[in-house]
């Protein structure tokens, strides 16, 4: 869905609104999305936060959208496959390369669990995309770490005024 209007609304309400139950029929509608996109060996991983704003929000709303996607495509979920090992500051109306910037070098792959992604198919799940640079910064991570190719959902995007 488009992040404006009640899309917004949906996603700011999961994201910091503690709306957790927003999660189940939204994870259900991504597995729709990405039935054909999911193989027999992808590995379903949601795009991290940090620790400290882990501790303050108490959940990761990605997180909570891959559980329900992975448990209805019947595919593997690995929670701590990517680590955001470096605090970045909130990307709210940061522009695209101040975005990139702010990722950039903030996400790796979980060294403990490499081994589970090498060849393998990876769908990143994250609750907005605005920019795509969070989902470059996944994605990157993903492959220098030897995944195989990488697809991504988003429960909503931003889309940009004609």
């Amino acid at each position: 869905m488009l992040y404006r209007d009640t899309g917004r609304k949906l996603v700011l309400a999961l994201k910091h609104g503690d709306r957790q139950e927003i999660a189940r029929p939204a994870g259900l509608w991504l597995a729709t999305a990405v039935k054909d996109l999911v193989t027999a060996n992808t590995l379903i991983a949601p795009v991290p936060l940090h620790w400290q704003r882990m501790i303050k929000r108490r959940y990761n709303q990605s997180a909570l959208l891959a559980k329900v996607l992975a448990a209805r495509v019947d595919r593997p979920m690995c929670p701590d496959l990517l680590q955001r090992y470096r605090r970045t500051r909130s990307l709210d109306g940061l522009g695209r390369e101040d975005r990139v910037q702010a990722v950039k070098n903030a996400i790796r792959v979980h060294p403990r669990r490499r081994h589970r992604l090498i060849g393998r198919p990876v769908l990143l799940v994250d609750d907005v995309m605005t920019s795509g640079a969070t989902l470059a910064a996944c994605t990157r991570a993903c492959l220098e770490a030897g995944s195989g190719p990488i697809c991504v959902v988003t429960l909503a995007r931003v889309a940009k005024d004609a």
